[in-house]
């Protein structure tokens, strides 16, 4: 079976995780922290980052989250989440790339590392200013996501995608860490409840990192 090295707050390996259940592919979880900077996992991974999914029976290891899914639509028909036209496939890479690099370098990463890495591993107190302006950049962010569900029923079309697994994984992230704001953003807030109710998503919303206890509403599907 698949083993799937990560940490419980890391929104790559959750969008990994959505995409699996999606597809109906097995995998074990295997807790990984990757600032303790462990040399059997830089054996599987010389960048030492999550997420990695190894196969010891076939001697087969993938790693980065995009890499991953790629793999998966490739060899696994069910569910596929990257379809359409070519400029709808183009569509739904470039808001995979949109989330991954612009939502999670402008949102995910500050509040990780001022509500998560200075807590657990530096015990330092969070930077106030740059919590407020991931905050802020996070406005941002949904207003986008309200745009796109003003005018398609997901956010790359017709149909579910990539686009909603990445999305949703970043943004899991940072509702956890306290880090978003849903007022007057009705229509992402709508669709991400949409998302909370897959049975994918369950198993991300009852997980719980060490220390740290994210707000009331985070696990409840009709907030």
């Amino acid at each position: 079976m698949w083993q799937l090295y990560q940490f419980p707050l890391c929104p790559f390996s959750r969008k990994v995780r959505l995409l699996l259940s999606e597809k109906g592919v097995g995998y074990e979880l295997w807790r990984e922290n990757p600032w303790e900077g462990r040399d059997d996992f830089f054996a599987l991974n010389p960048a030492g980052r999550t997420p990695v999914l190894h196969d010891p029976a076939k001697n087969l290891t993938l790693i980065d989250s995009r890499a991953i899914c790629e793999y998966f639509e490739e060899t696994v028909d069910k569910n596929p989440m990257i379809v359409g036209t070519a400029a709808g496939r183009a569509e739904v890479r470039r808001l995979v790339a949109l989330f991954d690099e612009n939502f999670y370098g402008d949102v995910t990463a500050p509040l990780l590392h001022e509500r998560m890495k200075k807590r657990l591993v530096f015990r330092q107190s969070p930077d106030s200013r740059v919590l407020r302006e991931a905050m802020k950049l996070a406005h941002e962010h949904l207003y986008y996501i309200d745009h796109l569900v003003d005018h398609r029923p997901w956010l790359a079309g017709a149909t579910m995608s990539l686009a909603d697994l990445a999305a949703a994984a970043q943004i899991s992230v940072a509702d956890y860490l306290g880090g978003l704001d849903w007022t007057g953003h009705d229509q992402a807030r709508d669709w991400y409840a949409v998302f909370k109710s897959r049975p994918s998503f369950r198993p991300l919303l009852a997980e719980r990192m060490e220390v740290i206890q994210p707000p009331s509403h985070y696990a409840d599907v009709n907030a």
